[in-house]
């Protein structure tokens, strides 16, 4: 149905991936550390070229929204941002932990082993993006990728999702998650290593969003940071 250009830099991972029809055409990525502002555009130029390609060519531009890295996704909404302006196209928005928890999703259904048993509870999905000390931004997602619990900061201790996890299985992924391994011991938490943030696991997202017409309004669209700013009293008054 559509041709997507989808934008990820909401973590230390640049990536930026062309998708027809949720189908990925052509992937640029690099997770060796924060280099979006160098890398972003040289990665989105050559995609385009390597397939004979022009922004107005595009029916969209996909960015991760968040939450994340703030420079990080500063850079990424500013880059699609400004190729929605210049080619006229519509802009989407896609939450980087539903993005996420989609690729654990895919993950888990394909799998027979995964070095643990399949678990006979209903199956729920908890991406974590690092924040800082002991805290990551997650949600929880069932198996049809729908939100179960918000989006939101959260400061991991041994009570930590405590009530989700009587009656569910929870699989937690993510760069954060192995804050809450070294903390949740329930028997219904599940660890899942190697899904990373990526441009790959928003095309599906995107073109559902595509298809709904849920586009972002691109002169106001701001990244989904999480937290507020908080604005704090000087010790030391200056008269």
């Amino acid at each position: 149905m559509a041709l997507i250009l989808n934008i990820d830099t909401s973590t230390s991972v640049c990536s930026v991936v062309l998708a027809r029809e949720g189908k990925v055409v052509a992937k640029k990525e690099d997770s060796t550390g924060q280099n979006h502002s160098l890398l972003l555009g040289t990665f989105i130029d050559t995609i385009l070229k390597e397939n004979n390609l022009q922004a107005g060519d595009l029916d969209a531009v996909a960015v991760s929204m968040g939450p994340g890295s703030y420079t990080g996704l500063r850079i990424g909404v500013s880059m699609a941002k400004g190729l929605c302006y210049g080619a006229s196209l519509p802009l989407i928005g896609v939450n980087t932990l539903q993005a996420l928890a989609l690729a654990a999703t895919k993950l888990t259904n394909a799998a027979t082993d995964l070095h643990i048993a399949m678990p006979l509870l209903p199956r729920l999905y908890c991406p974590m993006i690092d924040a800082r000390r002991m805290e990551v931004y997650t949600a929880v997602f069932d198996g049809d990728n729908q939100t179960v619990i918000e989006t939101k900061a959260e400061i991991i201790t041994p009570d930590s999702f405590a009530d989700t996890l009587n009656d569910n299985t929870v699989f937690f992924l993510g760069n954060g998650a192995e804050k809450a391994m070294t903390v949740i011991q329930s028997p219904n938490a599940r660890y899942i290593s190697g899904v990373e943030t990526s441009a790959e696991n928003m095309t599906e997202i995107s073109e559902a969003h595509f298809a709904e017409k849920a586009f972002e309004d691109v002169a106001y669209f701001e990244p989904f940071y999480l937290k507020d700013f908080i604005a704090t009293t000087p010790k030391n008054k200056v008269l």
